[in-house]
């Protein structure tokens, strides 16, 4: 199998925030889009962020909709510095972001923080 991940797509409680946060906020171009979904070119444009609602996408993969906490997924933004990760988590945090952990040196060697973005701070 290629380790090739096409798209990932975000369940959201309210599309227009989150569309908001990652199209206004960030300034990721929007590839595609309509009335209930939105989605950004990642990269080269070998992947890409969708984001759909909450409760659909739920429907779709057949879980249930009532979820609470850690969902056991992260996006990682790799950067060429440790002044760039803060630049990026405060750039996530200027526009509506929560930084969940603040930038520090990893066990790995590498620095690194994470923010978390609106939709899941009403999750």
């Amino acid at each position: 199998m290629n380790p090739n991940v096409a798209v990932i797509t975000l369940g959201v409680r309210d599309l227009a925030r989150a569309r908001s946060f990652y199209n206004e906020g960030l300034g990721w171009p929007i590839q595609q889009e309509d009335h209930n979904w939105v989605c950004f070119i990642l990269g080269d444009g070998s992947s890409a962020l969708a984001l759909y609602p909450w409760d659909a996408l739920a429907e779709d993969a057949r879980v249930s909709a009532d979820g609470t906490g850690f969902r056991g997924v992260t996006l990682a933004y790799n950067a060429r510095s440790e002044e760039r990760v803060d630049e990026v988590l405060a750039e996530a945090e200027r526009v509506g972001g929560k930084i969940v952990k603040r930038a520090e040196r990893t066990s790995w060697g590498g620095y690194g923080g994470y923010f978390a973005d609106p939709r899941a701070l009403s999750v």
